[in-house]
């Protein structure tokens, strides 16, 4: 997938210079916002049909999730509502700029339609996608408007001196070729570039207008989520005691848009074919198992590698017996366990980790099983393993 990106934005010249495009990037562009987005775009656009922000945000899927994601307040509150069109109106102008979505205007509205459904769908599926897609097409935008010597830089030899260098030829390039005209604007763009390739090239990123005490990690991307819990909270209020059932139930949700958004995906790679092929895998697959029970794993419960699409027999009779979905057949464990290390195996080796991720399985065996196995395991090993371990217990 990383070369079919690459090859779709080789076919434009995303030079800034030319497009004076200021909106490339933006505050709120983190991966798991871009993420979240696209998975909404997704679910509430259909085939060519146009949008706009309200689109997005008068949807359920959006108004539900949202809150459950990113504990933000409701999306009919007016307080709130200039924070909610740039927290959806960057991700759209930013996959508008990589040619994702198709823009023009309306007046003053930007309406957009879908132009490449297939690196949308790679987005959305999860956030180190959105990440993958955002290292390669902010290197090709840097490349394309003659910034990637001057970042590179930077990542060759990272310090306070460099950073700052870095920082304002920056804003000096945004100023001079975009309608950005105030070194403010581009201060908050800026970390957004770099901290992404901060985390590629594992180095000190950008951190409150100066390079970071530490390396960036994956997680120090993702979007800061304090700041919409502070909306309508006393000051005076710790955190604690401004909590309330809302806010319990919203972290249900928020698993629950986690878990559901999984399931949903694990439809649509194996599209109604059961992954199990036994004699109860005959028809069409319509439900989602988790090998490993959600209510007695939680912490492996949105993780594709532990869910496994079956057809309602194999489910109702196999998995769970006698459609008892608080019982699992230890036996049948074992064959869902072997059938989808046969299914991450062979999605990996067509597509990559599009979709799976083979330590993320062993990670799930790990919780599952208690049991460590190494990561240079092949994946006859692993099944090899799986078997003794059913076997000897």
């Amino acid at each position: 997938m990383i070369n079919k990106i690459s090859d779709f934005l080789n076919q434009f010249d995303l030079d800034v210079r030319k497009t004076n495009d200021a909106r490339f990037m933006d505050q709120k562009c983190t991966p798991d916002v871009v993420c979240f987005i696209a998975d909404c775009i997704v679910n509430v656009v259909h085939g060519n049909e146009t949008f706009a922000v309200d689109t997005i945000w008068d949807s359920f899927y959006f108004s539900k999730n949202v809150r459950a994601i990113y504990n933000k307040p409701s999306a009919n509150e007016q307080t709130a509502r200039h924070e909610y069109d740039k927290f959806i109106q960057q991700p759209l102008r930013m996959l508008a700029s990589a040619h994702v979505l198709n823009i023009w205007k309306d007046g003053n509205k930007n309406l957009y339609s879908i132009n490449n459904p297939e690196i949308l769908d790679y987005i959305a599926i999860k956030e180190r996608n959105a990440y993958q897609f955002l290292t390669i097409y902010l290197e090709k935008v840097l490349r394309d408007s003659g910034q990637w010597d001057a970042f590179k830089s930077y990542f060759d030899a990272p310090s306070e001196d460099s950073y700052m260098e870095l920082r304002d030829k920056f804003i000096r390039f945004m100023k001079g070729h975009t309608a950005i005209n105030t070194p403010v604007e581009v201060r908050r763009i800026f970390p957004k570039i770099l901290n992404v390739f901060a985390v590629e090239f594992h180095i000190n990123g950008s951190e409150r207008g100066h390079m970071s005490k530490f390396a960036f990690s994956f997680s120090d991307l993702m979007y800061n989520r304090e700041n919409w819990r502070d909306v309508g909270k006393d000051k005076s209020e710790t955190r604690q005691q401004a909590a309330t059932e809302e806010e319990t139930a919203s972290t249900e949700a928020f698993n629950a848009y986690y878990v559901q958004k999984a399931i949903g995906q694990i439809r649509k790679i194996h599209k109604g074919q059961s992954e199990v092929h036994d004699q109860w895998g005959t028809g069409e697959a319509t439900q989602v198992h988790h090998i490993f029970p959600k209510s007695q794993y939680p912490s492996i419960a949105t993780y594709l590698e532990n869910l496994i699409l079956l057809t309602a027999t194999q489910h109702n009779t196999k998995a769970h017996p006698h459609n008892n979905t608080q019982i699992v057949d230890k036996d049948y464990q074992l064959v869902c366990l072997l059938a989808k290390s046969d299914s991450i195996e062979k999605s990996i080796k067509k597509y990559g980790e599009t979709y799976y991720n083979k330590s993320l399985f062993l990670y799930v065996i790990y919780v599952g099983l208690n049991e460590n196995i190494l990561p240079d395991a092949s994946f006859d090993d692993i099944r090899r393993k799986l078997i003794y371990l059913y076997n000897a217990a």
